[in-house]
């Protein structure tokens, strides 16, 4: 398995896309297309295995299909809709990220229905040579999975946290519109049951010490959600910001800020405190 930088917006080690065997795992935005494909080269993917929709992840799946037409597409049920007809999808991409959506992301291009394998959780795929086992891992996005290969890596997407460095802090990536920490916690124990050997994430890298970050991570999920539930947008920002930069260096940092804008943290987890409350 190979981590490849997408060097989003040119800083490394924010978006990160795994080939592993005939396979991609999460090949990133449009806008990262180019560092992709100079990493790719001559080789050629047989599928993407995507582990939820958020354009960070998955929002070259549709130009990688055109121009592979043989590229099979795996996805969660409920996010394929949205890649075979992503306006919804970008509709609501576009009150996050307003008149820089095209500079972050670039262009969503669909998916052809055909070409689609829709996914619910439990499924044993085989692609290749490689086998993957396939669990329904919300919390994040209600239609994010997680890939257990069978090396015994389990690609967790944002399932298992944010972490820059092999060093630095795992922190929650908690943007509106689905966080639900309950469900992120279940997640959590599923991917641990796993017992797997390492976690690979999209931001930003590999974990030889899986269980471990899966416990910070729940911790700190549980922290800032408290934070936000406690605090103001400004407030919640400078405790993030206070606790970031204690342990990180500048370039560190703005990767944090890049992979996680605080903003969002912050509304994804408002939001869900603002839904209890009503219910």
């Amino acid at each position: 398995m190979r981590a490849i930088d997408c060097l989003h917006l040119g800083r490394e080690r924010v978006i990160c896309c795994w080939q592993v065997g005939e396979v991609l795992v999460d090949p990133g935005p449009s806008s990262c297309l180019d560092a992709l494909l100079a990493a790719l080269g001559d080789w050629r993917p047989r599928a993407l295995l995507l582990t939820h929709i958020h354009l960070d992840h998955a929002g070259a799946s549709g130009t990688l299909a055109a121009r592979w037409p043989e590229l099979e597409v795996y996805v969660h049920e409920r996010g394929a809709r949205h890649m075979v007809a992503p306006e919804r999808l970008l509709r609501s991409a576009e009150r996050l990220y307003g008149e820089h959506m095209d500079v972050l992301w670039g262009k969503f291009e669909a998916v052809p229905e055909e070409r689609l394998h829709v996914l619910g959780g439990g499924e044993r795929l085989r692609i290749g040579d490689d086998q993957f086992e396939v669990a329904y891992t919300p919390g994040h996005a209600s239609h994010h999975v997680s890939y257990l290969h069978g090396d015994g890596a389990v690609f967790t997407g944002d399932t298992a946290g944010v972490r820059i460095t092999p060093d630095g802090p795992v922190i929650p990536p908690t943007p509106p519109p689905d966080i639900d920490p309950p469900a992120w916690h279940d997640s959590l124990r599923r991917i641990g049951a796993w017992q797997p050997q390492r976690l690979a994430y999209t931001h930003w890298g590999a974990s030889d010490r899986p269980l471990e970050q899966l416990d910070e991570l729940g911790e700190r999920l549980d922290r800032w959600g408290a934070m936000a539930r406690e605090r103001d947008a400004g407030g919640f920002e400078q405790g993030v910001r206070e606790e970031l930069a204690a342990v990180s260096s500048p370039d560190v940092f703005a990767a944090y800020e890049q992979a996680v804008p605080f903003g969002q943290a912050y509304a994804g987890l408002r939001r869900y405190w603002d839904k209890r409350a009503a219910d």
